[in-house]
């Protein structure tokens, strides 16, 4: 299964990004093993529309074009079910299993995501219901990625 990201916004050079890109790598190499492949990352600009639901709106359509049909669309939202690492990484584990061949993560802008978006999500997926800053949320999803391979692949980089 392929595994790629979807960010609204661009991270800078500096410790945030070159730790995101760390586990990201990380994920590359280490998912093909288990099944998992990385397709990559798209960084799409804030919408400069006037509005938060025009914003969300422009922001989703651009999510819609970045994804094919059939793609499991994963919405980082604090509204979401926060999951345990293993229960993620169970979650996708099925998935794959179940032949699903792309898969998407989106990370929100400042104004979150349309409702449109959130009801084609197949999860909607917290990481607690802080607002993280959109560098250290990136900078998580990266290292979760990386672990939900750990884990499949039984590597005790995970200890629970």
């Amino acid at each position: 299964m392929k595994i790629a990201v979807h960010a609204v916004g661009r991270m800078k050079a500096g410790p945030e990004r070159e730790l995101a890109d760390r586990y990201l790598d990380r994920f590359a190499k280490a998912g093909p093993p288990v099944g998992l492949e990385w397709a990559g990352l798209t960084e799409i600009a804030e919408s400069r529309a006037q509005g938060a639901a025009e914003r969300k709106r422009d922001e989703a359509q651009r999510l819609d074009t970045a994804s094919a049909a059939g793609t499991a669309l994963v919405i980082l939202d604090e509204r979401g079910k926060n999951l345990s690492s293993e229960a993620l990484a169970s979650w996708i584990g099925e998935r794959r299993d179940q032949g699903q061949r792309d898969m998407l993560f989106a990370i929100g802008g400042p104004d979150g995501h349309a409702e449109d978006a959130v009801r084609k999500a197949a999860l909607v997926l917290s990481f607690g219901s802080l607002t993280w800053p959109h560098q250290l949320a990136r900078v998580m999803l990266a290292e979760q990625l990386y672990r939900v391979v750990m884990i499949l692949s039984g590597h005790p980089y995970h200890r629970a």
